[in-house]
């Protein structure tokens, strides 16, 4: 058995403690009896950020808001990479306009911004929409 990796649920924001071989099993929360690790983005608010950016995954978030075009043209890519980067890295959308006060807490000052965060820490920041090749070699530089 594998040293057991914190990840949080991206439903009710439990802490499950999943061993790190048995990530691709597709886990449920002790708590909620979801899935923990999706292959799809989950959206994120100001609400459950605190616990959400803890855990051994790390977490991409995608800054974005409704009215943005390339925002929304960068959407499907992001989803791509969800599905790509399941059991690596968690993967979540934060809704600028809703989320006001956390933009600003981020210090949100353009979008599309993607941050990275690792262990409760933000590790990088990239604002812009791309192409998958170049999000996935950004994360690669960044250890994902």
């Amino acid at each position: 058995m594998s040293e057991p990796l914190m990840i949080p649920c991206p439903h009710c924001n439990g802490l499950n403690r999943i061993p790190a071989d048995r990530v691709g099993d597709q886990p449920k929360c002790g708590r909620c009896k979801e899935q923990v690790l999706l292959s799809k983005p989950f959206a994120l608010t100001q609400g459950d950020y605190a616990s959400q950016i803890k855990g051994d995954l790390p977490l991409l978030v995608d800054v974005w808001a409704e009215w943005c075009g390339p925002c929304k043209s960068f959407a499907p890519t992001f989803e791509q990479a969800a599905s790509q980067l399941s059991g690596r890295c968690r993967l979540a959308k934060l809704d600028s306009e809703a989320n006001q006060q956390l933009s600003a807490q981020l210090n949100i000052r353009s979008i599309p911004t993607l941050i990275l965060f690792k262990n409760g820490r933000e590790v990088a920041r990239q604002s812009g929409a791309f192409p998958l090749p170049q999000l996935m070699s950004w994360l690669n530089s960044q250890g994902i």
